[in-house]
C-alpha cells in the first residue's frame, strides 16, 4: 500500500500543471520567487547573477540524458558537499531516485509536444515520517559568466540535478540554508532510511587485521543491501575544515561509497602484490579526483594491470570524481562512516529484515491555566550543543561541510565516560547560570511542573522522567534492535535567525515485567544514546527479554519541540507510549476500595533447587499479589535461577501477603518446587529477604531459597 504524500506548503503539482497549461503561461513558483530571498539570507547575490528558464540555457533541454548517474551532478559555490554526496549515492538506485523524482517520464520535455510543458516540476523527500512532496518552477540562478551558479550536470542540457537541488532548498527555507549540514541528514531525506553514524577507531583497525576484515565485512554487508554509505575526516584540533591534506584528500568533506570489493589476484600475484585486495571505491562530490595514493589514478598499481584484468577483477571506474582505495589506506585516513539502511514497509517483507513500529511525540511544557503566568522557557538555540561547528557568516569560499567533521565525535564518547562528563559539565554550568541571575539552586527542577513533557537528559534526576514516555516488550529471547529519534527540521527558521538542531538523545530503562503506567524512578539503564546536535540520533544493540520504555530527551529541560521514534526489530514489537502515572481501572474495578499502596517486588534468584545427584529441573516462577499474577520464563535444567524479574503491584488490602511460587515444568504437567510468602508494610521504603521454600518438593528434603527485594510506598506515584 502506497504512502500517503503530502503537499508541501499546500501546492498541488497536477494542479498548478493544469492551470498552466490552459493559460498557456509557464509557471512561476509565488512561494520562492526568482528574487535573492530565495537565495541568501546573509550576503548579497554576487554581480551579474540572473535566473533563467532551461530553453534559455541551452537549445535542447532535459531532465536527463542517458539516464542518471553521479557525473550528473557538480557542486557549484555552495557549500553542500554533504548534500551532494549523498545525492550521488542515491543516483546509483534506481528503486531510490524514482521515490525522489517521481513520474519522470511525466515531467521529462518532448521537444515534438513543447505545448504540454508548463516549467513546473516536482520532487519527494522524506520529512518526519512522511514523503512530502516540492514543487518548484524552472527558472535557476544562472552566474554572469552563463553557468549554472549552484549543482550541475557534466551535461550542459541535463537539469535534473540543479532542479532537485531548487526543490530541496526550497524546503529548506533558501540555497544559504544548505550551507554545512551532515550527509546523515540528507540520506534520510532522500530515502527515508535511517542512518547509523559508525566512529572508526584508526588505530586498531590499522594494527589488528582481524579487526578491519570484520570491520570491511561490515561494510561489504550493508552494500549488498543496498544501503547507502558516506564517509568523511574528522579535523583534528587545530585542523581547519576543507584543508587538503598531502594525500589530496580532504578533511570535514563528505566522500560517498560506491563499491566494496574484495579481488583474489590469481596470477598477478606473482607481481609482488598479495592475493586478496580489499578495496573500497570513493566518489569525491565535487567531480575531481584527489586521492594520490597506492591505486589513485595513474599510480603504478594501475600500471601493472590490464584493462581486460579490471574488468574482470570488476575495479573499475564508472563516473567522473571516483578513484579506488586500498581498505587499509581508508582505515588509516577517514575516521567517519555513516551507513544508511533503507526500510520498507510491506506485509511480505522477509522476516531476516527489520520490522519498523514508530510514534510520534512531542517536547510540551505543561499547560498553563486560565489567568497563570506563563512558566519560565529555555529557547533551544541556547541551549549548549555537544559538537556543533557554528559556520561562519559572509564565507562564500568554503564548499564543504562544516558539520560532517564533528558528526562521529560524540560516537566515540559513548563506551567511556568522555560524553558523560560534557555532559555534567554543562549542567553544572546552567545550574550556576541560574544561580547568578538570582534564580534558585536547579532553577529548572525547581519549577518545572510534573504535567510537563520536556524534563531534559537523565542528569537532571528531578525531571528526567517528565519526558514522553514509550514502552515496548522483548518476548522469547534476546533480540537485536534499531532504535531512532528524529527530530522535526529547523533549517527553514535560518533566515529569521535560528535553525539551529536541538541536542537530542534517548535513555532505554528496563522496567518490571507488568508496568502498564509511566515510569516513576529510574531502576535499571538497560542503553543510552549519546546527545547530540543532529536531526537524528540511533542507537544499535542488543536486548534480554523484558520489558523495555524508552525516554527521548532533549539535553536541557524546558526545550520544546516535535519528534518521531522509530523502532526496528527482527520480530513483532508493539510500541506504544504511556500517559497515565497509575494504572487505569477496569469499571469492575469501580465498587472495590482504592488503591493504598504499591509496591515492588524484584526477585533476583532462587538456589537449592535439585541435590547433586538430582537432574536439575526446567523451572520457572510466579509472583501473585491479590488479583495480579507475573510469570517468568522458563529456564531450563537450572538448579539455581537467576530470575532478575520486576513486578509491580497497586494494592487494596495491605495485610494481603505476596506469594512466590516456583514451579518444575512437566511433559504431562507442571508440579509446584515450593512457595515462599512475604509481608511487607508501607515503612518498608527497600528491603531484602532470603526465604526457605515452603510445600512441594520441599518436604522431600529438596531445602530451596528465594532471593527478594522488596519496596513499598503509601505514595502511589513513587515507585
Amino acid at each position: 500500500m502506497p504512502e500517503r504524500v503530502h503537499h508541501f506548503q499546500g501546492q498541488s503539482f497536477h494542479e498548478l500543471r493544469r492551470s498552466c497549461l490552459r493559460r498557456g503561461a509557464l509557471f512561476k513558483d509565488p512561494l520562492f520567487p526568482a528574487t535573492a530571498q530565495s537565495l541568501f539570507y546573509k550576503r548579497e547575490p554576487p554581480p551579474g547573477l540572473t535566473w533563467k528558464r532551461p530553453r534559455e540555457i541551452c537549445k535542447d533541454p532535459r531532465l536527463f540524458v542517458d539516464g542518471i548517474s553521479t557525473r550528473d551532478l557538480h557542486q557549484g559555490s555552495l557549500g553542500n558537499c554533504w548534500m551532494v554526496a549523498a545525492i550521488s549515492c542515491l543516483s546509483s538506485e534506481p528503486s531510490l531516485w524514482k521515490k525522489v523524482i517521481p513520474h519522470h517520464v511525466d515531467q521529462e520535455w518532448n521537444p515534438k509536444h513543447l505545448d504540454l510543458y508548463a516549467g513546473i516540476f516536482h520532487f519527494r523527500f522524506w520529512r518526519l515520517g512522511r514523503w512530502t512532496d516540492v514543487v518548484v518552477d524552472d527558472r535557476l540562478p544562472v552566474s554572469a559568466d552563463g553557468v549554472l551558479l549552484f549543482c550541475r550536470s557534466a551535461t550542459p542540457r541535463e537539469f535534473w540535478s540543479a532542479l532537485l537541488e531548487k526543490a530541496y532548498a526550497k524546503l529548506n527555507g533558501c540555497y544559504e540554508a544548505l550551507e554545512g549540514g551532515n550527509t546523515t541528514e540528507a540520506l534520510i531525506d532522500f530515502t527515508g532510511g535511517v542512518s547509523e553514524p559508525l566512529s572508526l577507531d584508526r588505530a586498531a583497525l590499522v594494527l589488528h587485521s582481524d579487526q578491519r576484515r570484520a570491520f570491511f565485512q561490515t561494510l561489504a554487508k550493508a552494500h549488498e543491501r543496498k544501503a547507502l554509505i558516506t564517509c568523511s575526516i574528522r579535523p583534528a584540533e587545530g585542523e581547519a575544515v576543507e584543508s587538503v591534506m598531502d594525500c589530496g584528500l580532504v578533511r570535514g568533506h563528505a566522500y560517498g561509497v560506491t563499491a566494496v570489493r574484495k579481488v583474489r589476484m590469481g596470477e598477478t600475484a606473482a607481481a609482488g602484490w598479495t592475493s586478496r585486495l580489499f578495496m573500497v571505491r570513493m566518489r569525491n562530490p565535487w567531480g575531481t579526483t584527489h586521492w594520490t595514493g597506492a591505486w589513485s589514478q595513474g599510480s603504478q598499481q594501475w600500471q601493472q594491470m590490464s584493462r581486460a584484468e579490471r574488468e574482470k577483477t570488476g575495479l573499475i571506474v564508472r563516473d567522473v570524481g571516483e578513484f579506488w582505495m586500498d581498505f587499509e589506506d581508508f582505515c588509516h585516513y577517514f575516521t567517519d562512516v555513516v551507513v544508511c539502511r533503507l526500510v520498507e514497509r510491506s506485509l511480505l517483507w522477509p522476516r531476516s529484515h527489520w520490522m519498523e513500529v514508530r510514534r510520534y511525540g512531542e517536547w510540551a511544557q505543561a499547560p498553563v491555566a486560565a489567568g497563570a503566568p506563563p512558566t519560565a522557557d529555555v529557547h533551544g538555540n541556547h541551549a549548549p550543543s555537544p559538537g556543533k561547528i557554528n559556520t561562519r557568516p559572509g564565507v562564500t569560499e568554503q564548499r564543504g561541510n562544516r558539520k560532517e567533521a564533528r558528526l562521529g565525535e560524540s560516537q566515540q564518547k559513548k563506551g567511556g565516560e568522555g560524553g558523560k562528563y560534557k555532559r555534567d559539565k554543562a549542567v553544572r554550568k546552567v545550574k550556576k547560570k541560574d544561580e547568578d541571575d538570582g534564580g534558585e539552586p536547579g532553577g529548572w527542577e525547581a519549577q518545572m511542573d510534573k504535567r510537563s513533557r520536556c524534563g531534559g537528559c537523565i542528569n537532571h534526576r528531578d525531571t528526567f522522567l517528565h519526558n514522553p514516555q514509550f514502552m515496548f516488550d522483548v518476548s522469547g529471547k534476546e533480540q537485536e534492535v534499531l532504535i531512532c529519534l528524529q527530530q522535526e527540521d529547523r533549517r527553514i527558521r535560518r533566515k529569521d535567525g535560528g535553525g539551529e538542531n536541538l541536542p537530542i538523545g534517548f535513555e532505554v530503562l528496563k522496567v518490571e515485567a507488568n508496568r502498564c503506567s509511566r515510569v516513576q524512578c529510574v531502576v535499571e539503564q538497560a542503553a543510552s544514546s549519546v546527545y547530540m546536535d543532529s536531526r537524528s540520533v540511533t542507537l544499535r544493540g542488543a536486548l534480554a527479554p523484558g520489558r523495555y520504555v524508552v525516554l527521548p530527551t532533549t539535553f536541557l529541560p524546558g526545550v520544546t519541540g516535535r519528534f518521531l521514534l522509530r523502532l526496528f526489530c527482527h520480530a513483532r514489537v508493539r510500541l506504544r507510549e504511556l500517559r497515565e502515572d497509575l494504572p487505569s481501572p477496569s469499571i469492575f474495578q469501580c465498587f472495590l476500595p482504592q488503591h493504598t499502596l504499591v509496591t515492588t517486588v524484584h526477585l533476583r534468584r532462587a538456589s537449592g533447587l535439585s541435590s547433586p545427584k538430582q537432574t536439575a529441573p526446567d523451572v520457572y516462577a510466579v509472583v501473585q499479589c491479590e488479583n495480579d499474577s507475573i510469570r517468568s520464563h522458563v529456564f531450563e535444567a537450572e538448579g539455581n535461577p537467576e530470575f532478575n524479574l520486576r513486578a509491580v503491584f497497586y494494592r487494596r488490602y495491605p495485610d494481603t501477603p505476596i506469594s512466590i511460587e516456583l514451579w518444575s515444568r512437566g511433559r504431562l504437567w507442571d508440579r509446584v518446587l515450593g512457595e515462599a510468602r512475604l509481608q511487607t508494610a508501607e515503612s518498608d521504603r527497600s528491603r531484602s529477604h532470603v526465604m526457605d521454600l515452603r510445600g512441594g518438593q520441599s518436604r522431600s528434603g529438596c531445602r530451596g531459597c528465594v532471593y527478594v527485594e522488596t519496596s513499598s510506598s503509601a505514595c502511589l506515584t513513587d515507585l
